[in-house]
């Protein structure tokens, strides 16, 4: 099959080298990093070559296929080496997908796509032989080799689809596209929405594409190149022909004359940004033929994703919220909006190229005081500095719980919601949210 050089020894990578070692390629993981000790005994017990904290260059461009981790950018000299070599890049979903003829549900989009995925698997778990996976869990290569599901959900990622030649989803969804990333796209939007309508590149007239009609920047894209599948829009504005839409308390969904309808009124989740999840995903399950009863309860009992608005505690009657996952503006912005009290929000982290200014109606009218959690505050403080009575800065999770919980009083709310990303102060924003939680608890 010929030698795979796989970069990067994180769940993604380890999950390829297992598949590619059991389809017969000869295989070398390399991370410039460490390699976390459960990954490198899994690489040593399948007697997998393996480096870390190095690459060594030419164990590396004799490759004839290489597997990039998604976190590695293009403009790294050893990735411009490997494509002036003219060796083939290609992500996880890439390779994996040669391996199955699962059909594959692919989601994608700046915000929602960890909850709509994990929504979507949920409302098909029950009638479907289905696995989760891409930025989710165990590793989609992994899961081809060792469960060999019938169906998929993936949520992945624009550096996932980056490298992308072949990968094509029966069903793709793209929950919506806002300013992020733009470290990693030359700070051209345009770029960045390019990547994510990747995900329709190899889709013909029998794919779905799954879009948020309300989402300008996705309908004026698919204006100006349209796209081969058959286009299933939800809104919760617009009357929808063909796909989901808001009528009152009910979401309608119309596929092919054949229509459902599911009330909102139960569903667990809150804020309207779920209400389109929810779309989202039920329209899926509708096309894969899940019955309308179980989609039905399957919304009704879902549970939310952790670090997702998250409701940690009430303590003295003050309601504590871990957003952690809320990595850039928009994210937060429907945190914000969701809140029905006043907020104590605690913001901050590495910063990427944030506008801040969709949030100021909701930061005038439900905000009390700001916690900055960051080793750079100064953008914040300059920026919201005048629309709060308080605003405080500090590095410590523990110490910007302890200063929430004396300015908040009964009734209030305290957001962890950070707008940022978290790799100033945290390993990663799970980490961020479990130091939060805990914090929470030890008052």
């Amino acid at each position: 099959m010929g030698r795979l050089v796989v970069l990067g020894g994180g769940e993604s990578g380890v999950g390829t080298a297992l598949l590619a070692k059991a389809k017969g390629y000869e295989v070398f993981v390399s991370d410039k990093g460490k390699i976390k000790e459960k990954y490198k005994q899994v690489l040593i017990h399948h007697e997998i070559d393996w480096e870390d904290e190095n690459h060594t260059t030419s164990k590396i461009l004799n490759a004839d296929l290489i597997m990039k981790s998604p976190g590695i950018p293009d403009k790294v000299d050893l990735v411009k080496q490997i494509r002036k070599a003219g060796i083939t890049v290609v992500s996880e979903i890439e390779f994996a997908s040669k391996f199955t003829n699962a059909t594959i549900v692919g989601i994608t989009g700046s915000n929602g796509k960890t909850t709509t995925a994990t929504l979507t698997h949920h409302l098909l778990k029950d009638e479907l032989n289905v696995g989760l996976a891409g930025n989710i869990g165990d590793s989609f290569a992994k899961q081809v080799l060792e469960e060999d599901f019938d169906n998929y959900v993936l949520e992945i990622s624009s550096f996932q689809l980056d490298d992308i030649i072949d990968f094509k989803p029966k069903i793709a969804v793209i929950t919506n596209i806002t300013p992020d990333h733009l470290d990693r796209y030359d700070y051209k939007f345009e770029n960045y929405i390019e990547s994510k309508f990747r995900i329709t590149m190899n889709q013909t007239k029998d794919d779905y594409l799954i879009y948020d009609a309300d989402d300008e920047v996705i309908v004026n894209h698919l204006k100006k190149y349209p796209v081969q599948s058959i286009l299933l829009p939800f809104s919760l504005e617009k009357t929808i022909e063909n796909g989901a839409y808001l009528d009152q308390e009910n979401i309608i969904i119309t596929i092919n004359n054949n229509q459902i309808i599911m009330p909102t009124s139960n569903l667990t989740l809150e804020g309207k940004h779920n209400v389109k999840n929810a779309m989202a995903a039920s329209t899926v399950a509708h096309l894969l033929k899940i019955r309308k009863q179980t989609i039905r309860e399957s919304l009704e009992n879902f549970q939310g994703v952790e670090h997702r608005l998250e409701q940690v505690l009430k303590i003295n009657k003050v309601q504590y919220i871990n957003d952690s996952k809320a990595t850039n503006v928009n994210a937060t912005y429907y945190a914000l909006e969701s809140m029905g009290a006043p907020t104590v929000w605690i913001v901050g982290g590495v910063d990427k190229g944030n506008n801040y200014q969709e949030l100021f109606p909701f930061v005038n009218e439900k905000v009390k005081a700001i916690i900055c959690l960051g080793v750079d505050n100064e953008k914040l403080i300059n920026t919201f500095g005048n629309m709060v009575d308080a605003i405080v800065e500090t590095q410590f999770m523990s110490e910007a719980v302890k200063i929430a919980y004396k300015i908040a009083e009964s009734g209030d709310n305290v957001l962890l919601s950070p707008a940022c990303a978290s790799f100033d102060l945290f390993e990663n924003y799970e980490d961020r949210g479990r130091q939060f939680k805990d914090a929470v608890r030890n008052l």
